[in-house]
């Protein structure tokens, strides 16, 4: 094993998450097991969104990994993406990796049948090229969402806290 397959495997075996880019669209932040020598993800109806990355069988992908402890940036790898035929043997290896790390799965125990039917797991196989670090940021506006984070308070929420701590200085 090389010095760069050796970075690539242990920085992405240790990261939470990857960023990839696809041959289209912006990079996305993707939860991912490492297993057998590459990078898999799964994605869908209720997991990560894969749509917009252009990852189809045989195409390439950039793989950034961060620092689990820092958050910056380690290596830029480049992947092959594969897709395992759903209910293959490869398959099946995979999902039971990634259904390990999955976290609050509404239906954890039908999980592989609903990925099965519903979602795509890919494989990224590094092809061995990284590529240079850039200097500066490379931050972005983030993606359209439905999501909010912040709404006007509530009128009694004041009074609410107001008498919280009232009663906690009388005890």
């Amino acid at each position: 094993m090389t010095l760069t397959q050796a970075l690539i495997e242990e920085a992405t075996k240790k990261s939470g998450l990857i960023w990839v880019q696809g041959p289209t669209g912006p990079s996305r932040a993707l939860w991912h097991v490492w297993h057998e020598g590459a990078a898999h993800v799964v994605g869908g109806p209720g997991e990560q969104p894969l749509d917009g990355l252009g990852l189809l069988a045989g195409g390439r992908a950039t793989v950034t990994v961060r620092s689990k402890d820092k958050g910056g940036r380690l290596v830029t790898w480049t992947a092959e993406v594969g897709e395992p035929a759903a209910g293959g043997e490869e398959w099946r290896a995979a999902v039971a990796e990634l259904k390990g790390k999955r976290l609050n799965a509404p239906d954890a125990e039908r999980i592989e049948e609903r990925w099965a039917r519903e979602c795509r797991v890919l494989r990224l196989s590094p092809t061995g090229a990284t590529a240079e670090l850039p200097a500066g940021s490379l931050a972005a506006v983030p993606l359209a969402s439905p999501a909010t984070t912040r709404e006007p308070m509530p009128a009694a929420l004041p009074r609410l806290l107001r008498g919280r701590r009232g009663r906690g200085k009388r005890a």
